[in-house]
């Protein structure tokens, strides 16, 4: 009985319903991978050996924090293994680009659901006015009837409710996922530049 409700509910949207629906599809299949992606990726952080690798860089021994990271599935570990061993540019700019990668890793699918924000309530709208018009196609017509004039407005709201409540529903996965970005981005520079102090006061107490 419900699921006949909802299909009616759906038919009586209009055709506008159908792009809306495909959105909330894409927005949700989104939201759920960066989920998993970042349950994943926080279970892949391993403080521990960050500060080992730390330790060893600020004692010298660079070649045993080189070892101790060169497995590691840990972003920032990683970003300081690729800076450790830069061969065909500076290590400052192999962690650079080794962070780039990892934002770009972490930020992924981001631009589709910013871009499901900003479609979903323009599809809604576009409901709303191919409701009215199926609405006005009525007036001064002999056939003209409520049902038929209050179907045509239903059409217009019920798209507008759906692409709005798609656009509210992606709005706070994307914040969030943005925040976990910042938050990584800011992890990111802080070890990169920590790691070039220390490997600068080593270089002065070896000279």
């Amino acid at each position: 009985m419900q699921d006949n409700a909802l299909v009616q509910f759906f038919i009586q949207g209009g055709p506008i319903m159908w792009p809306i629906l495909l959105t909330a599809i894409v927005a949700v299949a989104v939201a759920i991978e960066r989920v998993v992606w970042w349950v994943r990726e926080t279970r892949r952080r391993n403080l521990r050996l960050l500060d080992q690798v730390l330790a060893r860089i600020e004692q010298g021994e660079v070649d045993e924090a080189s070892r101790l990271s060169s497995k590691s599935e840990d972003p920032i570990v990683r970003m300081i293994w690729h800076g450790l061993n830069h061969v065909h540019c500076s290590m400052q700019g192999a962690m650079q680009m080794a962070a780039g990668i990892e934002l770009e890793r972490a930020g992924r699918f981001l631009a589709v659901l910013d871009t499901i924000i900003t479609l979903a309530p323009l599809l809604g709208l576009l409901g709303t006015v191919t409701g009215i018009m199926h609405s006005f196609s009525f007036v001064g017509g002999e056939e003209l009837a409520a049902v038929k004039v209050s179907g045509g407005i239903a059409e217009a709201l019920i798209a507008t409710a759906c692409g709005l409540g798609i656009a509210m529903f992606c709005l706070i996965p994307f914040n969030y996922f943005q925040r976990r970005i910042e938050r990584l981005r800011f992890e990111l520079e802080t070890q990169a530049t920590n790691v070039e102090i220390m490997l600068e006061k080593v270089k002065q107490s070896v000279a």
